[in-house]
């Protein structure tokens, strides 16, 4: 019965994105809403953009294991990456009026810097997004009672996702973000009230992980905790600037006002609202501590949804799936849509310069039917956990498009041999970093993306004081022609 009543809500969830999709009319509809989005609209998605399943499942899993540690990349790297794009990227970005942030790497540098960033922040979304389909295949899996395997679910949900975001583009996005939202945080708080009671009350709870040391950071930390605490945090909260889902979401919005604090605000409710799981999660200790055992030594993520199935009623659980699945589906669709017309528009537009806005909105649609079935092949052969997954996510990002992004918004006297020396040094260094580490030759305690930034930092400033050109405007006017390579 559970299961059927999911399934009744993936079809509603599919219908209202289907009905969005009556708005969509022309490929800037499909790809920024129309610039029509209200606050509470683009605030929803902003939350629900890093809001997924490593929120719920991953990061509960994470802290039982190594406490709060764990959350140094998300939640607080996650959300203080949306409060600095919010604050000093959002405004600057939006008056462009630009589809996406490839179109700013080429107005600000050239074709050759808007094709191979575009490339990279393509290929980020990867773990990203496999993630949410990992997650959804074992939401199918707990359901059914292993009637429908992981591997069968991951294929369900994808499809499911696929269908609405195919058609509606952010419109889709942005109508069911929203309706998945409200879900979320009702039931959520739902179920934690619940599970709460059961543990003991709030403060029981509290005090008994502060016991069990789960609140101790700097207690006997050393300098390789502390260098791989600060590589997880710059990596997400600046690795994840240059990422076409935040920017997507900033670019939807009616106004600017929106686009600003929309955001920011949007990454201060996920870093505060992002506990909320946690603190579930580790009612389970409490609860049920044998069950917990059991489970942890299969997989932590699983912790939460056993304890919901063998602890609360029927309605809890249908609240809480229900809850959990507006959580995976609404952080799926946007980043499934962002790396799939970046590719369309700044990849493959640049090669096809005559196609028609009809033509490039069918070209974006196919293109996000292959980046599914790239993306759930990905999820399908990965043996990491859904928080290992988004955690490698923007590596990449961090070494190659971060300082190019900042230079070009921030700095008139960047050029286009800054941009160039900043992603070859930037990517050649954390790729013959992590090729090292991989053949023992260095030590895992080497963080090679953040010596990937320091050399990206490095080959911008080559560029721009040895190699002296005339730099172009910031903030060109919006259509202008496509720069040649």
């Amino acid at each position: 019965m559970l299961l059927k009543l999911v399934v009744a809500y993936l079809v509603v969830s599919i219908g209202i994105g289907l009905f969005a999709a009556a708005k969509v009319h022309n490929a800037r509809d499909y790809i920024t809403a129309g610039r029509h989005l209200p606050m509470s609209v683009v605030l929803a998605m902003v939350f629900a953009t890093w809001f997924g399943s490593e929120t719920v499942l991953g990061n509960s899993g994470t802290f039982l294991q190594e406490g709060v540690s764990g959350l140094i990349s998300d939640p607080l790297g996650a959300g203080v990456c949306l409060m600095l794009f919010g604050l000093f990227f959002a405004r600057p970005l939006y008056r462009m009026n630009l589809l996406t942030l490839g179109d700013f790497f080429r107005q600000r540098y050239s074709r050759g810097i808007e094709l191979v960033l575009s490339l990279c922040i393509v290929v980020s979304y990867l773990g990203w997004v496999g993630a949410q389909i990992t997650a959804l295949g074992l939401v199918f899996d707990l359901l059914s009672h292993g009637a429908i395997d992981k591997e069968a679910g991951m294929m369900i949900g994808a499809a499911v996702v696929l269908l609405y975001t195919l058609l509606g583009g952010m419109w889709s996005v942005a109508v069911t973000t929203f309706v998945q939202m409200i879900v979320i945080v009702a039931g959520l708080f739902y179920v934690t009230w619940i599970a709460s009671d059961m543990a003991g009350g709030v403060s029981g709870v509290l005090e008994h992980a502060a016991a069990a040391g789960k609140f101790d950071l700097l207690s006997g930390a050393g300098a390789r905790d502390i260098l791989t605490w600060g590589a997880a945090f710059f990596t997400m909260a600046l690795g994840s600037i240059p990422q076409q889902d935040v920017f997507q979401r900033v670019n939807s919005s009616g106004n600017e006002r929106i686009a600003v604090w929309g955001t920011t605000l949007g990454g201060m409710a996920y870093i505060v609202f992002a506990l909320v799981p946690v603190y579930l999660a580790y009612t389970a200790q409490l609860i049920d501590p044998v069950m917990t055992a059991e489970v942890s030594l299969d997989d932590t993520q699983k912790i939460m949804p056993a304890l919901i199935m063998n602890h609360t009623s029927f309605v809890t659980q249908v609240i809480f799936f229900g809850a959990l699945l507006s959580v995976i589906m609404s952080t799926a669709s946007g980043t499934l849509l962002a790396p799939s017309v970046t590719f369309s528009e700044n990849v493959l537009k640049g090669f096809f310069p005559a196609m028609t806005d009809q033509q490039f909105l069918w070209t974006s649609r196919l293109t996000v039917v292959v980046f599914t079935l790239i993306v759930t092949c990905y999820a399908l052969n990965s043996n990491a956990s859904i928080h290992e997954m988004v955690e490698r996510a923007y590596r990449i990002t961090l070494a190659g498009a971060f300082v190019p992004l900042v230079a070009g918004v921030f700095w008139k006297r960047a050029n286009n041999p800054g941009g160039m020396l900043a992603i070859c040094l930037g990517l050649g260094t954390w790729i013959g970093g992590e090729a090292l580490i991989y053949m023992e030759v260095l030590s895992d305690i080497i963080e090679p993306q953040l010596y990937g930034l320091a050399a990206s930092a490095a080959g911008m400033l080559l560029g721009v004081f040895f190699c002296a050109r005339p730099a172009k405007e910031a903030n060109p006017p919006a259509g202008a022609p496509r720069a040649q390579a």
